[in-house]
C-alpha cells in the first residue's frame, strides 16, 4: 500500500511552487504522469527522504517514513527505497560489479560479507551482467547501463523502488524492448514500483495505475487496465469527461491521460 499526502513549498527567491500531492494505491506499479514542472520529480524525492515537505506522511508497505505530525522523518538509508535517477548516476570509476554492490557498502565497511557478495553474483546474473561484471559503464550501452542501475537498486532488497522517467536517457529506438524488460523485471522482483514520466507509452506498458499531475496537485487517478479514472480535483484535463468503461482502448486510456492518440 502506498499512502502518500505531500505539502511543502519550493523556493529559488524569484519563483514559488507549491506541491500539495495527496494519493493512495494498492496497485503494484503507479505511475505519476504530467508534464515537466508539475511536481513528480518533487514527489518522488520526498518519498526517497531526499527532500523534507513541510506537512504530510509517506506511508509505503505499512511503514511510516514521513509523518510530520508526528515527528517521523527516516533517514534515507533506513527507509529502504532503490531509486533509478533519470541519467543513472553510474560511478565511472567503478566496473559494473562495484556500481551494483555499491549500496551494500559504506566508508566503514568497505568489503562485502560472503553473503552479499553472493546477492551481488546472483543479480549480475539474473541481469545478464556477469559477463560484463569488470567493465566500466563508459563502455556500455545505454540498455546495459539502465540494467546495471537497476540492478544496484534492487541489490539492497528496497520495500519500494522509484523510477525517476526511467527512459528518458535512452535512444527512442531502443525504448520499446526495454519497457517490455522493465515490465519483467518488476513482475519477477515483485516490489512496488512507483514511476514518474511524461511520455504515455511509459505509462501504458508499466503501469497499472495513474495518477495525472498537474501544477504540484493530482488532478486525476486512472486505472490503466480497465480504462477507467476519477477525477481527484474539481478542476480537469478533459472537462466533461465521464469514466470509461472496463474494455476501453489504448485511445481511451490515453484520452484519460491527457494525451493524443495515436491513429
Amino acid at each position: 500500500m502506498i499512502d502518500i499526502d505531500l505539502n511543502t513549498t519550493v523556493t529559488d527567491g524569484t519563483r514559488r511552487f507549491d506541491l500539495a500531492v495527496r494519493l493512495a494505491c494498492e496497485a503494484p506499479v503507479v505511475a505519476l504522469y504530467g508534464p515537466s514542472g508539475a511536481g513528480k520529480t518533487l514527489t518522488l524525492q520526498s518519498i526517497a527522504g531526499l527532500l523534507r515537505p513541510a506537512a504530510g506522511h509517506v506511508h509505503i508497505g505499512g511503514r511510516t517514513l514521513f509523518d510530520a505530525r508526528r515527528g517521523i522523518d527516516l533517514p534515507v538509508a533506513e527507509r529502504r527505497v532503490g531509486y533509478l535517477f533519470q541519467h543513472y548516476a553510474l560511478f565511472p570509476h567503478l566496473s559494473v560489479r562495484e556500481n551494483v554492490a555499491f549500496g551494500l557498502t559504506n566508508w566503514w565497511r568497505r568489503r562485502l560479507s560472503p553473503h552479499d557478495a553472493s546477492r551481488v553474483d546472483g543479480v549480475l546474473e539474473n541481469f545478464g551482467l556477469a559477463a560484463l561484471a569488470r567493465s566500466r559503464p563508459g563502455v556500455l550501452s545505454g540498455g546495459q547501463q539502465q540494467r546495471v542501475a537497476l540492478a544496484r537498486s534492487l541489490v539492497c532488497e528496497p520495500a519500494v523502488l522509484l523510477l525517476d522517467e526511467p527512459f528518458a536517457a535512452l535512444n527512442p529506438l531502443l525504448r520499446q524492448d526495454l519497457r517490455h524488460e522493465l515490465a519483467q523485471v518488476c513482475a519477477r522482483w515483485r516490489t512496488p514500483v512507483v514511476m514518474i514520466t511524461h511520455d504515455i507509452d511509459d505509462v501504458l506498458a508499466l503501469a497499472d495505475v495513474a495518477f495525472v499531475i498537474e501544477h504540484g496537485q493530482v488532478v486525476r487517478e486512472v486505472d490503466v487496465r480497465r480504462g477507467e479514472s476519477r477525477e481527484m480535483v474539481r478542476r480537469s484535463l478533459l472537462p466533461g469527461w465521464a469514466a470509461a468503461p472496463a474494455s476501453a482502448s489504448e485511445q481511451a486510456v490515453r484520452a484519460l491521460l491527457g494525451a493524443p492518440s495515436h491513429g
